[in-house]
């Protein structure tokens, strides 16, 4: 997993077009977020893979101004032969904790209400349905899921010594 570039721009495009059909979002579109200030945008890559058209796993977009407090997942896919593995998963994980360093209190993002999966990562992850968008994605006419994150503080606790784990072990 690294930090997109625009250099990704042609791939993230072939699996944004190939993931949301009817609702991709435009080349120009995708470029803006990967070069504005405001956004933060990951791909996973698997750099070995010999076939170019497997070389990207999925991509994920924050958008946080500095200083609103506020941010929302701009998007987020997973390419279909790695689907199950975990992969959202750890990308939805890695913009939370980049919304935590941007001192996000509140994240936010929309889904398609006929996506169970993404619903249920999403609630797993302690997102929390705040309202519905009638019609959201056309030309599908398919409602929006609005939810809403409180960012959690990380959770850090002092390493153990050397010493502490040398006795717990005697």
């Amino acid at each position: 997993m690294r930090r997109a570039k625009v250099d990704d721009l042609d791939a993230i495009m072939r699996l944004e077009r190939a993931t949301f059909v009817n609702d991709a979002w435009s080349e120009e579109a995708m470029r803006r977020e990967l070069e504005g200030p405001h956004g933060y945008y990951l791909v996973a890559v698997d750099d070995e893979a010999e076939d170019p058209e497997r070389r990207l796993l999925g991509y994920a977009g924050l958008r946080a101004p500095a200083g609103s407090g506020q941010g929302d997942i701009q998007t987020i896919a997973v390419a279909p032969f790695v689907r199950g593995v975990g992969l959202g998963r750890g990308l939805m994980h890695a913009l939370i904790t980049q919304a935590r360093r941007r001192h996000v209190a509140e994240l936010f993002l929309e889904v398609r209400a006929d996506n169970p999966i993404a619903r249920a990562l999403y609630d797993s992850l302690g997102f929390v349905e705040i309202g519905v968008r009638r019609g959201y994605y056309q030309p599908d006419d398919v409602d929006a899921i609005a939810m809403r994150l409180e960012v959690p503080a990380a959770v850090t606790r002092p390493a153990a010594s050397d010493a502490a784990s040398d006795r717990g072990s005697a």
